[in-house]
């Protein structure tokens, strides 16, 4: 999610981590509470968050945080799985990698999530399988995801008894334009299928931050 670029990009990346558990029963309230009249609320039933992780060769503080983080949300009820990052690296007139004193390869640039979306969207569609779940939402604004919802959506159309129904959260900002964000919104399958988002203000980020003290 891109609650940082949507509600406070001028500030601090950290002053912007979304506990996951605490979001999720936010946004689900708020998605109950604007459901159309006669239908049913959801119920929480699981948390799964997908996140990548620093290397600890190269980034050991961003490591360990991020292990803390990922130990305290798990105890907090979310299921929770970290890749590590990939990297990239300097490389010597040889071709050869570049090692410090330590024998270490040295990053070049900045290092990237490599493969959250895959289980991101084998998640979907895992979940949206299970005869104990009636709604599976995506928490993302990765369009690569957008093959994860055609599937599920084709699929319960096919077999809505087998499949369950999918719909998105999203972080979206009325007052983008005042404060000079970027305004947010849900990703949205292939036209013409249609899936309920909803969006989630301020008061639903500011009520979903961690504000747990990690070393």
């Amino acid at each position: 999610m891109t609650a940082h670029d949507v509600f406070d990009p001028r500030g601090e990346l950290h002053e912007s981590l979304i506990h996951p558990v605490q979001f999720a029963n936010r946004a689900v309230r708020e998605r109950n509470d604007r459901q159309r009249a006669g239908m049913d609320p959801a119920v929480l039933a699981r948390t799964i968050v997908y996140r990548g992780r620093h290397h600890v060769d190269h980034h050991w503080e961003q490591h360990r945080r991020c292990n803390d983080q990922a130990e305290q949300w798990k105890r907090d009820g979310a299921i929770v799985e970290l890749r590590d990052l990939k990297y990239t690296y300097e490389l010597g007139a040889d071709r050869a990698p570049i090692r410090d004193i330590t024998g270490k390869k040295v990053p070049k640039g900045r290092p990237k999530e490599k493969g959250i979306d895959v289980l991101c969207a084998l998640a979907l569609v895992r979940e949206a399988a299970r005869p104990d779940i009636d709604v599976v939402v995506l928490a993302s604004r990765d369009t690569d995801l957008v093959p994860a919802l055609d599937e599920v959506y084709d699929l319960r159309g096919a077999d809505p008894a087998r499949y369950a129904k999918v719909e998105t959260f999203a972080w979206y900002n009325r007052r983008f334009r005042e404060e000079d964000t970027v305004s947010g919104g849900g990703l949205r399958p292939t036209s013409p299928r249609r899936i309920w988002n909803t969006n989630l203000d301020r008061a639903c980020f500011e009520s979903s931050i961690d504000r747990n003290q990690y070393r």
